[in-house]
C-alpha cells in the first residue's frame, strides 16, 4: 500500500473524536449532557450503550478539536481528503444540507441587485437563496422529456441564448441531477458559460455518488462546473443533514463562499455529523466502484421483475433511481407508494404518476427480494380488483408538465417579504400574481413563488397534485382549494 493510500483509509475527525473520548476528561464545556448519556425517561438498556457511545464524541470546539469556520486540523484534512476524493480544488463539509451549501454558493457570488442566469425548476434553497441574496434573476424554462412529461433543465440552445441576451449575469445555476436521476448537459452548458467567463454553479444534491462506478454518470466536477453542492446523505452513508460544497477553477469567488457559509451554516455545528462524513468519504475513497455493487445487482433484478409485471420503469441516466408508474394508468404515484408502504416497502417519493425509489450502499439483495414480492401482490391486487382504482386516480397524465410562457423570463426580484395577499378558489387564480409559496415535497420544487404571475398550465398541474394525494409546503390552505393571491393593486 503506497502512502496516497493509506492516507485515504484515515478518517481525522472520527480519529481526533475518538482519541478525545479516551482521555476521560472532565468537562466544564458545552453541550449540557458533558459526553454522557442522560436518563431521559425510566427502563433504558440496550438504548443507554448507544447513547454513550453517540454522546462520547459529541463534543464543542476545544484545543485539540479544530473548529468548522476555521480548520486547521482534523477537520482542515479531512476536508482535504473530501477534495481528493471527488477531484475538487477544495471541499468545505456542510452540516446544515445541501441547503446551507446553495445558499452560500448564491450569497458568495452576487451582491444584492446584479443578475443571475437560474434553471426555473431548482429546489425551493435556490430561489430562498435568491430571495435572500437579493439578485436579480432571469429563469430559464427546463426542457421536458418527450416520454414521461418530467422536466429535466433547460436546454444548451436556451442556455446561449440567455447568455447573449444576459452578459452581464453573474452565474449560472442548474440542479443535476433531478428526483428522477435524469441528468442535465452539464458539459455543454459548462462549455458555453466559460466562453463567457461565466460560473456554473450545480445543486447536485442527489449525485454524490456520481462519477465513482462505470455505470453511473460523471459528476459535475468531472464535467468542468466551478461549485458543485452535494447532498453526502442521501446517496452515501453519512447521516442526515450532512452534505459537501465542492470548487474548482478560478471564476468562482472561493473566499466570498467562504464567508458565506460562515453566515449560513451553525456557529456550533455537529462533530457527530461532521465525523459521518468523513467516513463516508473513507468508505468511498477505499472501497471505490466496488461500494455500489450490491446496489447495482438489486436494482439490476428490480427492472428484470417488473419487466413481467404491469408497472413501468422510467428510464433514468442514475441506475439507482428506479421510478415506476402503473402502465395501467388507474393508480396514481401516490397510491402506488401507499399500496407499496402496506407492504413494508417505504419509497423516497410520490408524484401523480410516479413512485421514485432510492438504492444506496446499504441497499442488500433482501430489499430487492421484498420490493418484487410486494409488487408482484400489489400487481395480483389490481387484478382481482380492477375496478376499485380511485377515480381520482383515472387516466393520469403526465407528472412534471412544465409549460410557461416564455424560455427566458424577463429580470424578477424575489422578496423576502409578502404584501397583503386574499385567499381565492384555486380554479379562479389564472391571471393573479401568487401571494405565498406552493412547494410539493418532496420534491421541493416550488411551482409558485410569491410575486410570480399564476398560468392556467401551472393550474391545471396544482390540480392534479392535489387530486392525487400530493403534499404541498408553503401553502396556507394545505387542502389547496384556495391559493393566496396579492391583493388588488398590492406588489411584494
Amino acid at each position: 500500500m503506497n502512502e496516497s493510500e493509506k492516507e485515504q483509509e484515515k478518517a481525522p475527525i472520527y480519529e481526533m473524536l475518538i482519541a478525545h473520548a479516551l482521555k476521560r476528561t472532565t468537562p466544564f464545556h458545552v453541550p449540557g449532557h458533558k459526553q454522557r448519556s442522560q436518563p431521559f425517561y425510566n427502563g433504558l438498556h440496550e438504548e443507554q450503550a448507544a447513547l454513550d457511545t453517540l454522546m462520547s464524541i459529541d463534543i464543542t470546539e476545544l484545543s485539540g478539536t479544530d473548529d468548522l469556520h476555521d480548520p486547521s486540523g482534523a477537520i482542515a484534512r479531512a476536508q482535504e481528503l473530501a477534495a481528493d476524493c471527488y477531484g475538487a480544488d477544495e471541499t468545505r463539509f456542510l452540516v446544515g444540507g445541501s441547503t446551507s451549501g446553495n445558499l452560500a454558493m448564491i450569497l458568495g457570488i452576487c451582491e444584492p441587485g446584479e443578475l443571475v442566469l437560474a434553471q426555473r425548476n431548482v429546489h425551493k434553497s435556490i430561489i430562498h437563496g435568491l430571495a435572500l441574496s437579493g439578485a436579480r434573476c432571469v429563469f430559464l424554462e427546463p426542457s421536458v422529456d418527450t416520454r414521461s412529461g418530467i422536466a429535466i433543465a433547460p436546454t444548451a440552445a436556451t442556455i446561449s441564448a440567455a447568455i447573449a441576451q444576459y452578459p452581464e449575469a453573474k452565474a449560472i445555476i442548474l440542479c443535476s441531477p433531478n428526483y428522477y436521476g435524469m441528468t442535465a448537459d452539464v458539459r455543454t452548458i459548462v462549455e458555453l458559460a466559460h466562453a463567457a467567463d461565466m460560473p456554473v454553479l450545480v445543486d447536485e444534491a442527489h449525485g454524490a455518488h456520481f462519477g465513482h462506478h462505470p455505470e453511473l454518470p460523471q459528476s459535475a466536477l468531472q464535467m468542468g462546473a466551478d461549485v458543485v453542492v452535494q447532498s453526502t446523505h442521501k446517496m452515501l452513508s453519512s447521516l442526515t443533514m450532512t452534505a459537501m460544497l465542492h470548487m474548482q477553477g478560478q471564476l468562482a469567488p472561493r473566499p466570498a463562499i467562504r464567508q458565506a457559509l460562515r453566515m449560513v451554516q451553525s456557529s456550533s455545528p455537529s462533530y457527530p455529523l461532521m465525523a459521518s462524513l468523513d467516513l463516508a468519504r473513507r468508505q468511498l475513497h477505499t472501497q471505490g466502484a466496488a461500494l455500489f455493487e450490491p446496489a447495482l445487482d438489486v436494482a439490476r433484478s428490480i427492472r428484470r421483475a417488473t419487466a413481467g409485471l404491469p408497472f413501468e420503469l422510467l428510464h433514468a441516466d442514475d441506475p439507482l433511481k428506479l421510478s415506476l408508474k402503473d402502465a395501467s394508468g388507474r393508480l396514481s404515484g401516490v397510491a402506488l407508494q401507499d399500496m407499496l408502504e402496506r407492504r413494508g416497502c417505504l419509497a423516497e417519493m410520490a408524484d401523480a404518476s410516479y413512485v421514485v425509489l432510492a438504492l444506496g450502499p446499504g441497499t442488500r439483495q433482501q430489499d430487492g427480494v421484498a420490493l418484487i414480492a410486494a409488487l408482484t401482490d400489489i400487481a395480483k391486487e389490481l387484478e382481482e380488483k380492477p375496478d376499485e382504482a380511485s377515480a381520482a386516480n383515472a387516466n393520469i397524465e403526465r407528472v412534471e408538465e412544465w409549460s410557461r410562457q416564455a424560455l427566458i423570463s424577463e429580470p424578477v426580484t424575489i422578496k423576502r417579504r409578502i404584501a397583503a395577499t386574499t385567499p381565492v378558489p384555486l380554479k379562479a387564480a389564472a391571471g393573479r400574481v401568487c401571494g405565498e409559496w406552493v412547494i410539493p415535497y418532496p420534491p421541493g420544487i416550488p411551482l409558485l413563488y410569491p410575486g410570480e404571475p399564476i398560468g392556467e398550465e401551472v393550474l391545471a398541474k396544482l390540480e392534479r397534485l392535489r387530486d392525487a394525494g400530493a403534499r404541498f409546503q408553503g401553502a396556507t390552505d394545505v387542502s389547496l382549494n384556495e391559493i393566496q393571491v396579492l391583493s388588488e393593486g398590492d406588489r411584494l
